[in-house]
Parts: C-alpha cells; sequence; structure tokens
C-alpha cells in the first residue's frame, strides 16, 4: 500500500504542476480556415472510436472464463484514463511533434498540448482545429495497448499491466505514429501507406501480444490442456458489434475530411468486414464445426482489421478479396496456434498480428491511384516498388515491436512481478485483482472445479 501512496502523491504533484503551467497562446505551423464540415465530421469519427474501446471490453470479456470477465473488461477500459492522461502530457508530442531524424516528435513541441488549440495546422490537420486531431489520434493510441491484453489475459498482475502500458505507449505506440504518420516520418518518406493503422495499431498490438504470451508463459489450465468455455457470447456479439461500428471512425474518420473519401473507406471497411465474417463461418463449416457465433465474430473483426491500412486505397471490389484471405490466414493461424504450446489466450496474433501483417501487404498489392492520387498503384496496377517498401515496412517494424515489447515486459517484470500466485490464478484475477466479481452467486471454483475460499493475493 506504501507504493500507492507514493505513486498517488507524485500524480498529485504532477496535477498541481500542470495547473501552474501556461501554455503558449501562438498556434503551431496554423493552417487555412476552418472546414465546418469535416470538423463536424471528425468530431462525430473520434466519438466513434472511443466507443471501439468499450466494444473490445465486451468482446475479449465474454470470450474468458466467468472469473475473469472484469479483470479482462477493466485492461481494456482502464486505457481510457491511463493514456488520456499520458497522450497530453507527452504522448502527442513524441508521435507528431517536430521530427528529431524521422524517428520520434519533440516532447518540448506540444508538451500539455502547448499549441494546440483551435487553430489548424497546415501539415496535421489543415481543415480542422489541431486539438481535434490530437483528440482523433489519442483514440487510437488507446485503443492500441488494450489491443494486447487478449493475449495475457487471465494471468497478468494489473498493477504490473498498468506499468507495461505506460511504457508501451511511450516507447512502441508513439515511435511508430511518428514513423507512418507525421510528414517527416522515415517510414512515410519511404512511400508506406498506412490509411489508418494497420501498422501502428493492428500490427504492433498483435506482435506485442506474441511477445506478451510468450514471456508471462502459460497458464495452469492451459498446460493440463483442460477445455475452457466463453463466459458470456452475448457479450462477445455485443462488442463486435460496437467494434465494428466504431471502425467507421477509424477508418472513413482518418480522411480527416467529409469527403468522398472519407465514403470510400466506410465502404471497403464494411464490406471487407461482411467478406471476412462470410469466409470464417464457411471454413468453421469445412472443417466440421458448426456456424457459431464466436467464429461469426472474429472473422467479422479481422476482416476490419486487414483492411484498416488499405481502407482509403484500395477498391471496393479489392476488399471482398482483403476480407475473405484475412479470414482464410487468420483462421489457419489459430488453427495452428490451437495445436502449438503458444497460450495467446485470446488469440490476438493469429487475429490482429496476422490480419495486420497480411493488410499492410495487401495494400501493397491492391492500392489503386485511381481511388486516392495521394497514396499509389500496388504490385497488381504494375508498381512493384509499393508491396517491396510496404514488405521492408513490415520486417521494420516486426523487428522493433518484438525486441522492443521484450524488453519493456522484462523492465516491468523487475519493477513488479508480471504474472500472479499460483492462487490469484486459480481464484481468477476478478476476486484476486479487484474483489469483484461478474457472478457474485457462482462459487469460487479452481480449474478442477474444486470451491476455493479466501479472496487470494497477487
Amino acid at each position: 500500500m506504501r507504493g500507492w501512496l507514493v505513486v498517488f502523491v507524485v500524480f498529485v504533484a504532477a496535477s498541481v504542476a500542470a495547473a501552474l503551467y501556461v501554455p503558449s497562446a501562438t498556434p503551431v505551423n496554423p493552417g487555412g480556415p476552418i472546414d465546418t464540415g469535416d470538423t463536424a465530421w471528425v468530431l462525430g469519427a473520434t466519438a466513434l472510436v472511443l466507443l471501439m474501446t468499450p466494444g473490445l471490453s465486451f468482446f475479449y470479456g465474454g470470450m474468458v472464463r466467468g472469473k475473469n470477465v472484469i479483470s479482462t473488461m477493466l485492461q481494456s477500459f482502464i486505457c481510457m484514463g491511463v493514456i488520456s492522461v499520458l497522450w497530453v502530457v507527452v504522448g502527442f508530442s513524441l508521435a507528431f511533434g517536430d521530427s528529431i531524424g524521422g524517428v520520434i516528435g519533440d516532447p518540448q513541441t506540444f508538451f500539455l498540448l502547448d499549441g494546440v488549440g483551435a487553430a489548424t495546422n497546415k501539415d496535421l490537420a489543415p481543415t480542422i482545429p489541431l486539438m481535434l486531431f490530437a483528440l482523433f489520434q489519442l483514440k487510437f493510441a488507446i485503443i492500441t495497448p488494450a489491443l494486447v491484453t487478449g493475449s495475457f489475459a487471465e494471468r497478468v498482475r494489473f498493477s504490473s499491466y498498468l506499468v507495461f502500458v505506460c511504457l508501451f505507449s511511450v516507447i512502441i505506440y508513439s515511435p511508430l505514429a511518428h514513423w507512418t504518420w507525421h510528414p517527416e516520418g522515415f517510414l512515410r518518406k519511404w512511400g508506406v501507406l498506412d490509411f489508418a493503422g494497420g501498422t501502428v495499431v493492428h500490427m504492433a498490438s498483435g506482435l506485442a501480444a506474441l511477445t506478451g504470451a510468450l514471456v508471462l508463459g502459460r497458464r495452469r489450465v492451459h498446460l493440463a490442456r483442460q477445455a475452457t468455455e466463453p463466459a458470456n457470447i452475448p457479450f462477445v456479439l455485443l462488442g463486435t458489434g460496437m467494434l465494428w461500428f466504431g471502425w467507421f471512425g477509424f477508418n472513413a474518420g482518418s480522411a480527416l475530411s467529409a469527403s468522398g473519401l472519407a465514403a470510400h473507406a466506410f465502404l471497403t471497411t464494411n464490406t471487407a468486414s461482411a467478406s471476412a465474417m462470410l469466409a470464417w463461418i464457411l471454413l468453421d463449416r469445412i472443417r466440421g464445426r458448426k456456424i457459431s457465433a464466436l467464429g461469426a465474430c472474429i472473422g467479422a473483426v479481422v476482416g476490419l482489421v486487414a483492411i484498416t491500412p488499405g481502407a482509403g486505397y484500395v477498391t471496393v471490389g479489392a476488399s471482398i478479396t482483403i476480407g475473405a484471405l484475412a479470414a482464410l490466414l487468420s483462421n489457419a493461424a489459430v488453427h495452428w496456434r490451437t495445436q502449438s504450446s503458444l497460450d495467446d489466450t485470446l488469440d490476438v496474433f493469429p487475429c490482429h498480428g496476422v490480419g495486420g501483417m497480411f493488410g499492410m501487404l495487401a495494400t501493397g498489392l491492391f492500392a489503386r491511384v485511381s481511388v486516392n492520387p495521394a497514396g499509389g498503384d500496388g504490385l497488381l496496377a504494375g508498381n512493384p516498388k509499393l508491396f517491396l517498401t510496404h514488405l521492408a515496412g513490415l520486417g521494420v517494424v516486426a523487428a522493433y515491436v518484438l525486441a522492443g515489447t521484450y524488453v519493456l515486459l522484462k523492465l516491468t517484470n523487475w519493477i513488479l512481478p508480471l504474472r500472479v500466485k499460483e492462487e490469484a490464478e486459480l481464484i481468477g484475477l476478478d476476486l484476486s485483482q479487484h474483489g469483484e466479481s461478474a457472478y457474485p452467486g457462482r462459487a469460487r471454483l479452481g480449474d478442477d472445479g474444486a470451491s476455493l475460499i479466501g479472496g487470494g493475493s497477487e
């Protein structure tokens, strides 16, 4: 408890210091006049993207066992608090501040959102207030670490997770956003196209999830090869609906304008998700499985993941292909994972990692200048350079995320043990970490069905 007191005192002191900080009244690199239509759309899109994080909490929370529902949901939900403050203080500046060698933003440029006001910005937000652009980008920063949690669900210590989230956001997410979306970012200068976050969000979270599953190790129930049942399939359906709905803001909002390009990204997003959902349930039938709500939901989300980098660069027809192929690849990856010793609890790497990597390469294949003149033609339009650039970008991002996440997890474990004790895992993280239960009428049962007494320990 003494450690929490120290954290609280530091937080209060920092809050007071922030209140005393006097920001500059001068806008940074002001652009032209505000377009009210663009501003109205991006305001709505920002709200839609925020809705995705509670949606993710339902999506993940419904998949875990009943004794871990609250913990799993809170791991997503808490990011709305932690990352929101971190982004205002330094995260936005690291991602979009003055570029330092195309690698990272200057933390002083927009420290505490200094210079981020109602004026436009010539490079980042030419028709909307810069503060709205910062808010929109914040929602992407929130959901990325939340996505990682599905890989180490049911065994991560909550306090350690909070430390990891802060480190991941500053050291992994912000640099990737700078590389890809800042005008001077080196991946953007290479010509890498990422319309809405296939690289920055989905590849990053999927590969970090793979690392997390390996570092934290297998759950007790996974080592025993015991079958587990999702706690609440209706939660998964609800979460999928919220994610699908919010994804229109995620992708179409990334046009940063109320325009034909936004409408196009809206259409490709919906089409790819529908295609992937159908492909997934067909693949399940081919494998001899029944058509399940869980399979349909996972397929839909895989399609959303895969179309994200190319939503504003590929044709509607290509979005059908991207969705179907992504479902094929991720379904195969999930099947491989179930036969392996990898305990990625909610298949984050097979779905977000594989889906994100495929989406990045698919953009290099299917992109068309006729869709978006600011993009480029892909391999199938006679331009192999774009595909090769995306292949190189994939390698750089994968190496950075895998190595960086491994170091951050080890550092976190040095500060605070990452994994809960065996007793806490048996009781479930809802009770052992939070003293709450999604289903309070049920007995506290271990993996073997025996009743457990006491609240457990971390």
